[in-house]
C-alpha cells in the first residue's frame, strides 16, 4: 500500500510512519520544518520539507499520483491560540486544507483518507443537549471538519476521522503539548493541596495513535466513519498524582473544586485574553463544566483499529519531565506546531 501523509514529521504522523513502514507499506510525507534533532524520522520515508499549502493544485496531484490512502496529521488543537475570528484560522489549518485536497485525491485515485479529529466531537455527540459547540468554537470546528470529510465519501472514496483524546509520549528534540499543564498547576505549588476539578479523561501513548492510524488507513469499509479513540481512562486525580510524580512530588494532595469555583479562577484567564486581543476557542466558564467530566472512551474502538498495550504511565511521565523541563529553560526545543 501506498501512503501520502501531511506532517510526517510531527509526534503522531511519524508514529503513523513507524507502525506503516513496518508492515511493509510505503510512506511519502510532506512537513514544515525544522525536523527536531534525534526525532525517528524512517529513512525509508520519502520526505519533502515545506508547506503543502503553498504547492500548486499540479504539484499535489503529482504527490498524489499511484498513492492509495491519505493522511491529515497535521493541523491546530485548541490549545494554540488565535485573535478574534478564531473559526477563521480554525478553517484555515483544520478544514480548508481538506476541502482543496480531498477532490484532488479523487482526481489521482485515492481511494481513501484519515484524519485526526478531536474527541470533543465525540463529547458534542454524546451529550447534544448540552449545546457544547455553540459555546465553544474549537468543538464547532472539529464538527465542520467532520463534515468536510462525509461530505467528500461517494462510491470511490471513503474517509476515517480519529476522534483522539489526550495523548501521551515524546519525541526527541520537540516540544511536548504539556508544557501548558505546568503553566496551569505551577502556581499552586506553595499551596498545602492543588485544587482541580472531580472529573477525568480517555488517554493513550503516541506509539498506540501511530498504530490506530496505520488500522484506519487499512480499513476498507465504504464511507465516513468516525472513531472516539482511547485506551486508558483515568480520573484527574489519578492523571495528577503520576504528574506530581514525575515533578519530584509524589503524594501531592489534591482537593477536587466544584466548577462554580473553577469558574471564579477564570475571571482572570478571560482578562488575560481580552487584554491581549485572544479569542479563544475553548469558553474558559464552559471549561469548568467540561473538566467536571468524566470522558472516558470505551477502548474497543482503539483494539479493533489495532492499538496494542503500551505504558502509560511511563508516557505522561516522559511527557511531564521534558515539558518541566521546556518551562524552566533547560533544554531547547522545536515547537510541536499543531502537527
Amino acid at each position: 500500500m501506498n501512503v501520502f501523509m501531511i506532517g510526517g514529521t510531527g509526534l503522531l504522523g511519524c508514529e503513523a510512519a513507524i507502525q506503516l513502514i513496518k508492515r511493509g507499506h510505503k510512506v511519502s510525507s510532506v512537513a514544515l520544518p525544522p525536523i527536531p534533532e534525534g526525532a525517528p524520522i524512517p529513512e525509508e520515508m520519502n520526505l519533502i520539507i515545506g508547506d503543502i499549502n503553498k504547492k500548486t493544485d499540479e504539484e499535489i496531484l503529482d504527490l498524489l499520483e499511484g498513492q492509495d490512502v491519505f493522511i491529515f496529521a497535521a493541523g491546530v488543537d485548541e490549545r494554540v491560540e488565535f485573535p478574534a475570528p478564531v473559526l477563521e484560522y480554525y478553517h484555515k489549518y483544520n478544514i480548508a486544507p481538506l476541502e482543496r485536497i480531498f477532490p484532488l485525491c479523487k482526481k489521482a485515485g485515492v481511494k481513501r483518507a484519515v484524519v485526526l479529529g478531536s474527541y470533543f466531537s465525540y463529547l458534542s455527540k454524546q451529550m447534544p443537549q448540552e449545546h457544547f459547540e455553540d459555546k465553544n468554537l474549537y468543538f464547532r470546528s472539529r464538527l465542520d471538519q467532520e463534515k468536510v470529510c462525509e461530505d467528500a465519501c461517494d462510491e470511490n472514496f471513503s474517509c476515517k476521522v480519529l476522534e483522539l483524546p489526550y495523548i501521551f509520549g515524546t519525541q526527541p528534540g520537540r516540544k511536548p503539548v504539556w508544557t501548558v499543564l505546568i503553566d496551569q498547576i505551577a502556581f499552586m505549588d506553595k499551596w498545602p493541596a492543588t485544587m482541580y476539578p472531580k472529573g477525568g479523561t480517555a488517554m493513550l501513548t503516541c506509539r498506540q495513535v501511530g498504530e490506530v492510524i496505520c488500522g484506519a488507513a487499512l480499513r476498507e469499509e465504504p464511507g465516513f466513519e468516525a472513531f472516539p479513540i482511547g485506551v486508558y481512562n483515568q480520573t484527574w486525580n489519578e492523571f495528577l498524582s503520576i504528574v506530581y510524580d514525575a515533578r519530584g512530588m509524589a503524594g501531592r494532595k489534591i482537593i477536587n473544586v466544584p466548577s462554580s469555583l473553577m469558574k471564579m479562577g477564570m475571571i482572570k484567564v478571560v482578562k488575560d485574553y481580552k487584554k491581549r486581543g485572544i479569542e479563544s476557542g475553548m469558553d474558559p466558564y464552559n471549561l469548568a463544566d467540561i473538566m467536571g467530566i468524566n470522558l472516558f472512551i470505551d477502548k474497543k474502538y482503539a483494539e479493533m483499529l489495532g492499538a496494542t498495550e503500551d505504558d502509560i504511565k511511563a508516557a505522561i511521565f516522559d511527557s511531564i519531565k521534558v515539558s518541566e523541563a521546556s518551562v524552566k529553560g533547560t533544554v531547547n526545543l522545536v515547537e510541536m506546531k499543531g502537527e
